[in-house]
């Protein structure tokens, strides 16, 4: 390695003492490599305790890969031309201003993954400022994968019907099948007809308010969610199609 110029190092580390940070990086990696002039990294380090995961991610900037995952609260902005697929996971909420820094980051995100069971603080804040239209438009224009299998009631309803949410035509949406069940039993529609696939289980279990509620949207498994391919994003197999009457 005592001759490497360049160097791209992309790693997941899993330690029970402490964080790679550019301490460890310039003492265990830079100084064995006297010729490297280019050096990009993306390394999340995980320490496993007692009481649960600490996360620790560093990354050379520009970042230069298409994936951003792991995402907290404490996410401190950026610009990430090149990223495409996004994950978003924490023990926290995440609230309305949060969507809208990861909007402004990732303006060219076509996937996204929220994993956070904890409900919203300040949702019913949210809705008094949404009836007064003084809030920013969130704009996911570029989404075309939505997985919200893992979320509380409230990340579905945020996204299904906060009309300053703007989500595009032909949305492909996970969800969890006994949220989806509660949510629209209490709300109207408002994205509901831009979505091009549900993915949701059980399907032999799905009552019939649930599929009319989604006009002329393909109702999955959501096993073919794992198996989405540009090619077949518009093709929907073994499935419910519902459409009003």
């Amino acid at each position: 390695m005592l001759n490497l110029e360049e160097l791209d190092l992309n790693l997941i580390v899993k330690s029970y003492r402490k964080f790679i940070d550019g301490d460890t990086l310039k003492k265990d990696i830079i100084t064995y490599i006297p010729r490297l002039y280019k050096f990009t990294f993306n390394i999340c380090s995980i320490i496993d305790h007692q009481k649960g995961y600490s996360r620790c991610h560093i990354y050379s900037y520009p970042y230069k890969w298409k994936f951003y995952n792991y995402i907290t609260n404490n996410f401190r902005d950026g610009l990430f031309t090149n990223v495409t697929r996004v994950s978003l996971y924490d023990q926290r909420p995440f609230e309305y201003k949060f969507f809208l820094r990861i909007q402004i980051s990732f303006q060219f995100m076509k996937k996204l993954t929220i994993k956070n069971r904890k409900a919203q603080k300040y949702k019913q804040f949210i809705k008094s400022k949404n009836n007064n239209q003084i809030l920013s438009i969130i704009e996911y224009s570029n989404l075309t994968q939505l997985d919200l299998s893992n979320t509380h009631d409230d990340y579905l309803e945020l996204f299904l019907f906060n009309t300053n949410i703007s989500l595009p035509n032909n949305l492909h949406l996970c969800v969890n099948y006994q949220s989806i069940k509660r949510v629209t039993y209490y709300f109207t529609r408002y994205h509901c007809v831009k979505l091009a696939t549900l993915y949701c289980d059980p399907l032999n279990q799905m009552v019939e308010y649930i599929k009319n509620y989604f006009p002329y949207t393909c109702i999955c498994s959501t096993v073919d969610f794992r198996f989405i391919r540009k090619k077949s994003s518009h093709t929907c197999f073994n499935r419910y199609i519902s459409a009003t009457t």
